[in-house]
């Protein structure tokens, strides 16, 4: 019996170091899926957050642009304002020149309020032709003024916050150079030879 007992106890002994590695892996494996229930609720937090972000956002985008909106017309509403009075006194006015200076008065007042929004005109009388702020819509010959500065403002542009919004539509000066001038003259003259021969040829045919 005594044998027996031995060697029972040397297979328990056997089995000591193995349950034991069984004991450290579940608890493991336990740890590892309490790391990744945590990170599972992380993440559905996380999905929950942004999803309520999407619907937030575009409502806080729309409020702003809404509130931005208002702002704008309530600046601009007093000039409006002075346009419906200098409108309605147009009528008794003494002459063309008060009714002028009203209008002015009104025109002044909006181009303030534009500024005060970071609306700026754009400068181009007499500047030099910039693509990136002027609109060429056709040139002309000054000989007394400068190549590619602009003669004429057909209509005025704007920036807002120093981005072009509008360009200034122009009439550009071109000057010719003296091969051109050149060209041109002895273009006319050709023209001018076949005119005179057609003339020539009628008359004799007569």
């Amino acid at each position: 019996m005594t044998a027996k007992r031995k060697e029972k106890s040397k297979e328990q002994k056997k089995l000591k170091p193995e349950e034991s590695g069984s004991e450290e892996l579940r608890a493991e494996i336990h740890g590892l899926q309490s790391q990744k229930d945590e990170i599972f609720e992380k993440l559905q937090r996380l999905s929950a957050d942004y999803a309520n972000f999407q619907k937030r956002v575009p409502k806080q985008i729309a409020d702003t642009i809404a509130y931005e909106k208002e702002q704008i017309i309530k600046t601009l509403l007093p000039a409006l304002d002075n346009f419906e009075h200098t409108l309605q006194n147009a009528n008794s006015a003494e002459d063309v020149e008060a009714f002028v200076k009203g209008v002015r008065i009104v025109y002044d007042q909006m181009l303030d309020i534009l500024k005060s929004h970071g609306v700026e005109r754009i400068k181009a009388l007499g500047e030099k032709f910039d693509p990136a702020l002027h609109e060429a819509i056709m040139q002309k010959t000054d000989p007394a003024g400068q190549d590619n500065v602009v003669l004429e403002e057909f209509q005025k542009g704007y920036k807002l916050n120093s981005r072009v919004i509008r360009p200034t539509k122009v009439i550009v000066n071109k000057l010719r150079s003296e091969q051109q001038a050149e060209a041109d003259a002895q273009e006319q003259k050709l023209d001018l030879q076949e005119a005179i021969n057609d003339e020539t040829q009628v008359q004799d045919a007569e």
